[in-house]
Order: C-alpha cells, then sequence, then structure tokens
C-alpha cells in the first residue's frame, strides 16, 4: 500500500514537471533527484518478516478448521483465501528465500481444501485439512524448520468468534 502511494506520487511529480518551462536538462535532474529520493523512500518502508506472515498463516489455519469443521462454509472460504494470500506475500516480499521458493508445495493441498468447501462436504474437508497441514510440516522440513510442526488445533484461537 505504501509502495502503490509513493509510486502514485511520482507519477503526479513526473506530470507536475512535465508541465514546466525548464529547460530538458533541469527538468530531467530534477525528475531525476524525486526517483532518487522516492527509492530511499521506498528503502525504508516497512516489510513484514517471514516470521510475521507465518503466524499470521498459521491464525486462518486454525480459524479455517474450526469453520470448516463446523460447516460453516461462507467463513471457510474465507479463511483459505487469507491463507493463500499469506503466500502470496511471502513470494512477493521474500522471493529469494527457501520459504517463498518452495510455497508451490502447498497449492495441491490447498486447492483439495478449497474444493471441499465448495462441495459444502464435512468429511472431504476434515481429510484435505489432514492434507494441507501434513503438507506445511512437509514444507517445514524441507525449508530446515522442522520444529514448526503444525497440528489439528484443539481450542479456537479466538474465543469470540462464531465458527
Amino acid at each position: 500500500m505504501i509502495m502503490k502511494a509513493i509510486l502514485l506520487m511520482g507519477v503526479t511529480v513526473f506530470f507536475l514537471q512535465a508541465c514546466n518551462t525548464h529547460t530538458p536538462n533541469d527538468q530531467t535532474a530534477r525528475l531525476q533527484a524525486q526517483v532518487d529520493s522516492l527509492r530511499q523512500e521506498l528503502k525504508k518502508s516497512y516489510v513484514p518478516g517471514t516470521g510475521e506472515l507465518m503466524s499470521n498463516i498459521q491464525l486462518h489455519h486454525t480459524k479455517l478448521w474450526f469453520a470448516g469443521s463446523n460447516g460453516s462454509w461462507p467463513l471457510a472460504e474465507y479463511q483459505e483465501s487469507l491463507i493463500r494470500s499469506g503466500f502470496k506475500k511471502i513470494q512477493l516480499y521474500h522471493s529469494q528465500k527457501p520459504e517463498a521458493q518452495l510455497v508451490a508445495m502447498i497449492a495441491p493441498a490447498m486447492d483439495s481444501v478449497e474444493e471441499a468447501i465448495h462441495a459444502k462436504d464435512k468429511a472431504s474437508f476434515i481429510r484435505q485439512y489432514q492434507f494441507m497441514t501434513s503438507s506445511c510440516n512437509s514444507c517445514h522440513q524441507a525449508t530446515k524448520h522442522p520444529f514448526n510442526v503444525i497440528k489439528i488445533p484443539k481450542l479456537p484461537p479466538i474465543d469470540d468468534q462464531e465458527y
């Protein structure tokens, strides 16, 4: 969001500068200075770490379990979409890390959970959720994080939400 705002600001400044009557060299120098300044601002912008993103995914993983196992299909669909969004952010912000490079290994499991949700099939959802959880643990093994063992939750992470 910050990056989009900075980019929009840069484009706006570019067009405003283009309307000035300065010589081409003056305009080029000013625009280059503004681009350089915006690049410096981007370097300072906040980027969530993989741990933060994975913790967010874990929360939605747990909420997905309670939504799907209770047949709350719209909520389950929403939680599944938030998990996918978290993985996309890992790929966006941390593309060089093994976690980002191995995100694709979760896709078949996510697809099977999504199918069970759309079918509103609780038995299938439970099986596919187990497959997804196992896929998470396989990824943790592959990325040298075997100490992060994910399981089917017993208690909701937030007890003020209806599942």
